[in-house]
C-alpha cells in the first residue's frame, strides 16, 4: 500500500494522514469549493477538487472520489467518519474497482446499519437487548398495542436513524400516536425510511461503547470502553475512558459481548459496540457503527495504540499481532468535542469567521484540529472544529488538565462548546461520576450560564479599571 486516498475533511483527515505518512504511505485529499485552502488540503502529498460546498455535490460523491483514486494509482481509500463511511454501497464500489477500502466489507456495514438487522443478526449470541419489538412497523393501531405491552415509558426510535433523528420518548399512551407520527416523518425526511421500532426506555442509562479490532484471520480484539453519557440532542460531546463505573468483571463481560458483536457479522477493521448501562449495571445492546470513532483518541491514549495504523495494517491484509492479554489501561483520558455551536444559546450553530484561533499545547494535551486562524467557518458540514483530549495518571488529573487546556484555547469570532466543557469539568455529578445520558437536561442552563459569565465579565472589567486607577496614582505620583 504505497498511497491512500482519505475520502473526508477537517481534522479526521489530518488525523489519518499523520499515520499515513508515519507509514511512508503517500496522502491523497479532496476537497469542495469552500474548502480550497483549508489544513487538510495543505497536508497532503497530493490535493483534488471534486464539486461544490454542499456535500451531495461534493464529498459524498462516491463514483467521483473512486475516479480520482484510479486516476492517481491510489490502492486504498479511507473514508474516516461520517459522508461515506458506513455506505455499504460505496464499501462495494470501491472494492469493485480494484482499490482497498479502508473498513469492514460492505456486509457488515448493510447488516450493522439497519438497528432491526443488527439486533436480528446478534440475537443467537445471546447478548442482552432492550425488552421491544425486534421488527419495523408503521401501522400506528399495532404499535400502540405493543407499546401497552411493553409499558410506558417507551422509545421509539427509526431503523435506518442516527444522531438522534426520528428517535422519541413516549410517556404515556395518550401522547404515543402524535409522537409516533413525528417519528416516522423524520425518519422519513432524514433516511427516507420511515420504519421505526419500539423498545422500552430505559430511565438513567449510562452510554458505555466498546473499541473492537478484528483482522482478516479470526482475531477480534477488545480494546476497552469508552464512557459517552454527556451528550445533547442525543450527540457526544464529552467522552472518556475509561468509564468510572465499570468493574474489571463488567469490562471483560462487555468486551466478550462485544466481540460477538462484531463475530455475528463477519466483521473486518475497526468498529464501536454501543450499549446502555442502566442503574443496576445491566447492560444492552445497542448498535453497531462500522468506522473510526469521532472518540477513539482517547481509546489511543489509555492503551498506546494508534488505531489508524492498526485499520491500514488489517486492510492490508496483516494479522493483528496483539493478543487481548496483553492489553491493558494506563491512566485516564478526555475528550471534548470543540464545536461553532452556542452552548449559551440551545447549541445552536455559530458559523463566521476565526478572527482568533488558538490552541493549548503542553504535556498531556492533544488537539486533533481542522482549521486555522483567519479561516470561516462554513455552514455545509458538520460544525466540528477540533476535538480537545487530555491524558493524565487519574481521572482527576484529566479533569483538571482539561479544565486548563479549555482555558488556554483561544476562539474568536465564533461561538464554541468550550464553555460547556468546563462546566462538565467542574460539575460535582461529573466530577463523582455519578451522571447519566440526562446530565445536561437535568444540570445544564445555557440561560443560567449566560448570566454567570456576564456577572465574571463585569467583575473582570471592574478589577482593570481600579488597577488603572491605582496605576495613573502611582504615574501622577513623582509630579505632587
Amino acid at each position: 500500500m504505497k498511497k491512500i486516498l482519505v475520502a473526508n475533511r477537517g481534522e479526521i483527515a489530518i488525523r489519518v494522514m499523520k499515520t499515513a505518512q508515519k507509514m511512508g504511505i503517500k496522502t491523497v485529499a479532496v476537497y469542495s469549493t469552500v474548502d480550497r485552502n483549508a489544513p487538510h488540503v495543505k497536508f497532503a502529498d497530493e490535493a483534488v477538487w471534486i464539486g461544490e460546498a454542499p456535500s451531495n455535490q461534493s464529498y459524498l460523491l462516491g463514483s467521483k472520489i473512486i475516479e480520482v483514486a484510479k486516476s492517481l494509482n491510489v490502492d486504498a481509500i479511507h473514508p474516516g467518519y461520517g459522508f461515506l463511511s458506513e455506505n455499504a454501497q460505496f464499501a462495494e464500489d470501491v472494492a469493485a474497482n480494484g482499490i482497498t477500502f479502508i473498513g469492514p466489507k460492505s456486509k457488515a456495514i448493510h447488516i450493522m446499519g439497519s438497528k432491526l438487522a443488527a439486533k436480528e443478526a446478534v440475537k443467537k449470541y445471546d447478548i442482552p437487548m432492550v425488552p421491544g419489538l425486534d421488527e419495523a412497523i408503521t401501522d400506528i393501531k399495532e404499535a400502540k398495542k405493543v407499546a401497552t405491552q411493553v409499558g410506558f415509558p417507551i422509545l421509539i426510535k427509526a431503523s435506518a436513524g442516527g444522531g438522534g433523528k426520528g428517535m422519541r420518548v413516549v410517556e404515556n399512551e395518550e401522547e404515543f400516536e402524535s409522537q409516533m407520527n413525528r417519528a416516522i416523518s423524520e425518519a422519513t425526511n432524514a433516511f427516507g425510511d420511515g420504519s421505526v421500532f419500539i423498545e422500552k426506555y430505559v430511565a438513567s442509562p449510562r452510554h458505555i461503547e466498546i473499541q473492537i479490532m478484528a483482522d482478516s484471520h479470526g482475531t477480534i480484539l477488545y480494546l476497552f470502553e469508552r464512557e459517552c453519557s454527556i451528550q445533547r440532542r442525543h450527540q457526544k460531546v464529552v467522552e472518556e475512558a475509561p468509564s468510572a463505573v465499570l468493574t474489571p468483571e463488567l469490562r471483560k463481560k462487555m468486551g466478550e459481548a462485544a466481540v460477538l458483536v462484531a463475530k455475528s457479522c463477519d466483521y473486518l477493521g475497526a468498529g464501536t459496540v454501543e450499549f446502555l448501562l442502566d442503574e443496576n449495571n445491566n447492560f444492552y445492546f445497542l448498535e453497531m457503527n462500522t468506522r473510526l470513532q469521532v472518540e477513539h483518541p482517547v481509546t489511543e491514549l489509555i492503551t498506546g495504540i494508534d488505531l489508524v495504523e492498526l485499520q491500514i495494517r488489517v486492510a492490508r491484509g496483516e494479522a493483528l499481532k496483539i493478543k487481548q492479554e496483553d492489553l491493558k489501561i494506563t491512566g485516564h483520558a478526555l475528550e471534548l468535542r470543540v464545536y461553532a455551536e452556542d452552548p449559551l444559546n440551545d447549541f445552536l450553530p455559530s458559523v463566521g469567521n476565526l478572527e482568533v484561533y488558538s490552541l493549548p499545547v503542553g504535556e498531556g494535551i492533544r488537539v486533533d484540529n481542522g482549521f486555522e486562524q483567519g479561516m470561516d467557518v462554513p455552514i455545509y458540514y458538520d460544525p466540528m472544529l477540533a476535538k480537545l483530549i487530555t491524558y493524565g495518571q487519574t481521572r482527576e488529573e484529566a479533569i483538571q488538565l482539561m479544565i486548563k487546556a479549555i482555558d488556554e484555547y483561544n476562539v474568536v469570532g465564533v461561538s464554541t462548546t468550550l464553555p460547556f466543557g468546563k462546566f462538565v469539568c467542574e460539575h460535582e455529578a461529573f466530577r463523582s461520576g455519578n451522571f447519566d445520558t440526562h446530565f445536561v437536561k437535568n444540570y445544564y442552563d445555557g440561560e443560567k450560564m449566560k448570566l454567570e459569565l456576564n456577572q465574571e465579565a463585569k467583575i473582570a472589567a471592574l478589577l482593570a479599571l481600579k488597577k488603572y486607577f491605582q496605576d495613573q496614582k502611582i504615574v501622577r505620583l513623582p509630579n505632587s
